[in-house]
């Protein structure tokens, strides 16, 4: 899923927990980027249209929140990547994976191993 580097800000904007309405969204990034309500309308409804907003039309306007977090956000990005090359017998993938986590500290690594173990773990008892 490719972002536009508008609807990525909007998307931090709303993963803080706020609801808004395409004019408070607009205030917010005029302050810090400028450009128009019309830019943020099409904003939010891009970001809607591919199930990263949900909205609710509350008197003339639609109030946006989050449809995710960012959390489920990433897995869905990794889950899309994962099977545009899961394919590839060269486990392109796996070696682009482990590049990336050369960049970790070893709290992340620490952390990355134990949600493997308790993936492995959850497995095994799954396979009995």
């Amino acid at each position: 899923m490719q972002l536009g580097e508008l609807e990525k800000q909007v998307l931090q904007y709303f993963w803080k927990g706020r609801t808004a309405d395409a004019k408070s969204v607009y205030a917010h990034f005029e302050k810090q980027r400028g450009g128009t309500l019309n830019t943020i309308q099409s904003t939010l409804d891009r970001l809607f249209k591919k199930g990263l907003l949900s909205r609710e039309k509350q008197g003339h306007a639609f109030q946006y929140s989050a449809a995710m977090d960012r959390q489920a956000f990433i897995a869905k990005l990794i889950e899309e990547i994962g099977e545009d090359y899961s394919a590839d017998p060269g486990s392109t993938l796996i070696a682009a994976f482990s590049t990336f986590s050369e960049k970790l500290s070893d709290d992340q690594v620490s952390a990355l191993e134990k949600l493997i173990e308790a993936r492995r773990a959850a497995d095994s008892k799954s396979s009995c």
